[in-house]
């Protein structure tokens, strides 16, 4: 679904090679190469429509033009890697015309093995599924003017990774050097730079916008077009992962990552914290995390007995779970654990990339970590609806006939095949589970006008709020650099968009961050 690192593959393999295809689009390609009649796409359909708004955006009207298209991924030769499914919203000026000074924006989900339409159909697209706080939604799905688009600041054109969605690999293309971190950010890189010339738009200002694995692919990306001569001005990290070491259970990180999420699930369902606002709740949860729960980690059996015991206590208030419970398993909990325990009296268990949603409890004998892992309330609840509402709009208002399958998620054959290793800038070798906060360092370093936007939520237990800090504190930015990243924590999950109260607030921060200088 949406996430992005939901599955989490841990496949380790090498990088592709640096014949990937790293390298600008030779400008006669489009022209002088014929399509590959192997790779068969529906025609591009087109339609101009209008958003009204309401709520924070009332009385702002937008004439637009949407088109669903496919573009072409080709290496430096003119070969033919793929054909990427495109969804572009571009506001019509003056004469029915694109602007050229108005920003773009290109956005998209994660996975890896996710497309577009959760954060399109859900979140920043001109129309949203309307939700309903964490109760699941029903039939008819129900589709507003989304009044907190960002279509009010930015032409946006969304798209699904190769192998996703409506994206194509093209037959004998080899998909190591596709479905990987750095395979992966090339063509998102050279999709993008055929869209910017089949548009015109070189003289648009740039932005990325990634949700969950898509800041790795954000990440990437700003150093990568900076380095093939395209600038980027802003970027927006919507539930950030940097460093993949956090999703490894036992690892410290991980467990330093997971406790302030736990302490906010503790907190909304009433186990911790009660008479407390939940924000202070959580920030006193990662001022603990950091004084008192990682020095006790790092000692692993070298912690006294007696100081384990008091941690244990302490932990107990803040995440809900009981003392005895935690230090029979020395203060480390894994996710899996604690969401099948912190309902269980209830019967039920909380979700993952939404901890406040909840459903009934699996039975004992379904115990499958890999399996539960996927069984996630928060996504059961909205995705099929949005997923549903994008078909209906690309067939009824465009026209697009589609194959009868979307691939909403692929991780059968994109995400368990997924090639982690990527070479961090300035190091001499590939690292088999990256942080890509070094990509982001080295393209602040490398354009110093380029904005940042970190945006994370209390509840959000696949990309946890506390790791992005830390990753982000450990490239050691100038005070100049560091004024150039802002950042947003919300009451809300992975899917921020879902949260109406949330989706309004991340709209007035976005339209400062796209009017910041």
């Amino acid at each position: 679904m949406t996430d992005e690192t939901e599955r989490d593959q841990k496949t380790k393999a090498s990088l592709p090679t640096p014949d990937s295809g790293v390298g600008a689009v030779p400008k006669d390609a489009f022209m002088t190469v014929p399509a590959d009649p192997r790779v068969q796409t529906p025609d591009a359909a087109q339609a101009r429509l209008s958003w009204d708004g309401s709520g924070i955006s009332a009385k702002e009207h937008i004439d637009y033009e949407c088109e669903a298209a496919h573009l072409d991924v080709r290496s430096d030769t003119g070969t033919l890697v793929g054909r990427m499914f495109s969804l572009s919203y571009v506001s019509l000026a003056e004469g029915n015309r694109p602007d050229p000074a108005r920003p773009v924006t290109f956005a998209y989900n994660g996975g890896p093995g996710c497309a577009s339409v959760p954060i399109n159909f859900g979140g920043i697209g001109p129309r949203r599924v309307r939700t309903d706080g964490t109760s699941h939604l029903a039939f008819p799905v129900e589709v507003e003017d989304n009044p907190s688009t960002l279509l009010r600041q930015s032409d946006l054109v969304f798209l699904d990774a190769l192998g996703t969605g409506w994206s194509s690999v093209a037959e004998g293309a080899d998909t190591s050097k596709v479905f990987g971190v750095d395979g992966d950010a090339d063509a998102f890189a050279r999709a993008i730079t055929t869209w910017l010339e089949k548009n015109n738009r070189w003289s648009s200002p740039l932005y990325l916008f990634g949700e969950s694995y898509g800041t790795v692919r954000n990440a990437v990306l700003m150093r990568l077009l900076g380095e093939r001569g395209i600038k980027v001005v802003g970027v927006t990290m919507l539930s950030a992962i940097f460093d993949w070491v956090q999703t490894i259970e036992g690892e410290d990180l991980y467990h330093l990552g997971m406790m302030p999420t736990m302490a906010a699930t503790a907190h909304y369902f009433g186990k911790a914290g009660k008479g407390r606002p939940v924000e202070e709740w959580f920030d006193a949860a990662m001022s603990w995390n950091e004084e008192a729960y990682a020095p006790a980690l790092l000692r692993g059996d070298r912690l006294p007995e007696e100081r384990e015991a008091e941690l244990a206590e302490q932990l107990s208030a803040f995440i809900g779970l009981s003392a005895k419970k935690l230090r029979r398993q020395h203060l480390r909990v894994t996710l899996d654990d604690f969401r099948r325990h912190i309902l269980e009296e209830e019967g039920r268990v909380c979700g993952r990339l939404d901890t406040r949603f909840s459903s009934d409890a699996p039975l004992p004998t379904q115990s499958s970590s890999e399996w539960f892992e996927g069984e996630d309330a928060a996504d059961d609840a909205v995705e099929s609806s949005m997923t549903s509402a994008f078909r209906a709009f690309l067939r009824d208002v465009l026209g697009y006939r589609g194959p009868a399958r979307y691939l909403s998620n692929n991780y059968e054959r994109v995400g368990v095949n997924w090639k982690w290793s990527h070479k961090e800038p300035g190091k001499g070798w590939e690292n088999a589970s990256p942080n890509v906060a070094y990509d982001i360092a080295v393209a602040l370093r490398r354009n110093p006008t380029m904005k940042l936007a970190i945006l994370g939520g209390r509840y959000d237990a696949a990309t946890t709020y506390w790791n992005v800090v830390h990753d982000m504190a450990c490239q050691f930015l100038s005070s100049a650099l560091k004024e150039r990243v802002e950042w947003h924590l919300y009451n809300c999950g992975h899917m921020a968009y879902v949260d109406v109260p949330t989706l309004a607030r991340m709209a007035a921060d976005m339209e400062a961050f796209y009017a910041k200088a």
